[in-house]
């Protein structure tokens, strides 16, 4: 049994889709994971446990080679009423910035 080139072609292309959805997937639970802590620190709650993706872009890392930009969205409380959106910010693997606003103060 013999295999065409396109054949072969749509095996890795399927092959590298799955890889890059397996390596997003561990870049969204690193991000939630740096929301947690910085909840902890901050003293804030995150609301849904959870964060969405909200941009997604190429962008050079500060050796110069492209990685994957992502910004996720996020629902946080300080009282446990009043309900405010954050961002973390992912460059690859790496955690750029937690973006909240303080206790009192509306992010615009």
């Amino acid at each position: 049994m013999y295999f065409s080139l396109g054949e072969i072609l749509v095996a890795f292309l399927f092959g590298g889709l799955c890889l890059y959805f397996l390596a997003a997937i561990r870049v969204r639970e690193l991000a939630l994971q740096a929301v947690l802590r910085a909840g902890q620190r901050d003293n804030f709650q995150l609301l849904d446990q959870s964060v969405h993706i909200n941009r997604l872009s190429l962008s050079r890392n500060e050796s110069g080679k492209w990685q994957v930009w992502r910004q996720y969205r996020f629902d946080y409380s300080y009282d446990g009423v009043a309900r405010d959106q954050g961002f973390v910010i992912m460059l690859g693997q790496r955690l750029e910035a937690v973006i909240v606003n303080e206790p009192g103060q509306t992010l615009h």
